[in-house]
């Protein structure tokens, strides 16, 4: 694999740990900014809202720059967001840079995508995507925990400061390792013209849903296993690198599934997703049972990353970035929706393994969306064949006359 690669993976990183890391630290954010717990976790919200905006919105507006200097410039904003958060002392301020740095996430990892793909043969696709997004998955196990630990031990803006030196070594990675590439985009109605295509939508609406189907239930993971399972709060933690030591192995695994078979990789994982957290359900009363699960839990989960990334590309060959930048944004719709709906079932007093089965439900409807995205291709490759056959009964006439 190009070591280009490990630029954008080193990239991924930081931004992983930037989304995630505030989780970990909202009750010391919450004390020294004056304000609640729910009032901090609003900076979760507010980050996804910026990727769900900038996603499309950046990559629409840089459609005409060169993919290197785009990844350059969403870099530099991802710097600025979070050196803003670094020095933010009003809970307002570190709103903005949170927003600052989320309007980067998903137009990087949209135009990222198709640069990775096109830095390998056609085979290979899939897998350089996973290597991309092994950044975001290590960010789980280990830039978390350590920007969590450090965040508490010097405070929290010193964890802002870390990833703002992450961002700064992605942005020399990608100066000095990533090659230049054409323009992006071209004109900007054309590129929209590929969301006409039903496929496109389809394979955005699979990636809701399957990923609504993962954050239902880790959403509600630290709950779940301290008061069903019975671990302490303290063994939560290594908990949740068990679950990233799943996503790491997941994320490769769908990588190689999907160089084989993009479609029938999404099917099989989908059912496997479905099938895990059906049995979390269960599972989560017995500790050694439910550790297992979450290891199993994270490689079913982001094992469906690389192909769902994938399908939208070539869905939309006219516009694969701004396609894949959608499909980001479609991640994080389904983030929310998921976790939505895992806390209403906890409301509505239904216990907190609730969103194990909210969650398969949720696969399950992915996977219905899926088959129905196979059928119309099917039926598409049936309605071109009598043209194809036509077509070759006459070029056999023509042979046969000129012969």
């Amino acid at each position: 694999m190009p070591v280009a690669l490990l630029a954008l993976a080193i990239s991924a990183f930081a931004i992983g740990t930037t989304e995630f890391v505030i989780m970990g630290l909202l009750p010391e954010v919450a004390t020294d900014l004056g304000v609640s717990i729910p009032s901090a976790g609003l900076l979760i919200s507010g980050y996804a809202l910026g990727v769900v905006i900038g996603a499309p919105l950046l990559t629409v507006l840089g459609g005409r720059l060169p993919r290197k200097k785009m990844l350059l410039g969403l870099m530099v904003l991802f710097i600025a967001g979070n050196l803003v958060s670094a020095l933010a002392d009003t809970y307002g301020v570190l709103m903005s840079g949170r927003v600052v740095a989320a309007l980067a996430h998903g137009a990087f990892f949209g135009i990222g995508s198709v640069v990775a793909a096109d830095l390998v043969a056609p085979h290979r696709r899939a897998s350089a995507i996973a290597l991309m997004f092994t950044g975001l998955t290590v960010a789980n196990v280990l830039g978390v925990p350590m920007g969590t630990a450090l965040g508490q031990a010097l405070g929290w803006r010193s964890t802002f400061w870390a990833v703002t030196v992450l961002g700064v070594i992605g942005l020399l990675g990608i100066v000095f390792l990533v090659p230049k590439q054409q323009a992006q985009g071209g004109d900007l109605r054309s590129e929209l013209a590929v969301f006409r295509n039903p496929q496109v939508w389809l394979a955005l609406l699979m990636t809701a849903f399957g990923f609504a189907g993962v954050f239902a239930s880790f959403t509600y993971i630290a709950p779940m296993m301290t008061e069903v399972a019975g671990f302490s709060s303290g063994a939560v933690t290594w908990l949740l690198v068990l679950f990233g030591v799943g996503l790491f192995a997941g994320n490769l695994i769908g990588g190689k599934a999907a160089d084989r078979s993009v479609m029938k990789s999404v099917i099989v994982i989908l059912v496997s997703l479905a099938a895990v957290l059906t049995a979390f359900v269960f599972t989560a009363h017995s500790p050694v049972l439910a550790a297992i699960t979450i290891v199993l839990f994270g490689a079913a989960g982001f094992a469906t990353v690389p192909p769902l990334q994938m399908r939208v590309m070539q869905t939309a060959e006219g516009a694969p970035a701004l396609a894949s930048a959608a499909n980001i944004a479609a991640f994080n719709l389904g983030n929310a929706g998921g976790a939505w709906l895992g806390g209403l079932a906890i409301e509505r007093g239904l216990g907190y393994t609730a969103p194990n089965w909210i969650g398969a439900l949720l696969a399950v409807g992915g996977l219905v969306i899926a088959l129905v995205s196979v059928f119309l291709d099917r039926r598409v490759s049936i309605g071109t064949a009598p043209e194809s056959f036509e077509a070759l009964q006459k070029t056999r006439k023509i042979d046969a006359v000129a012969n």
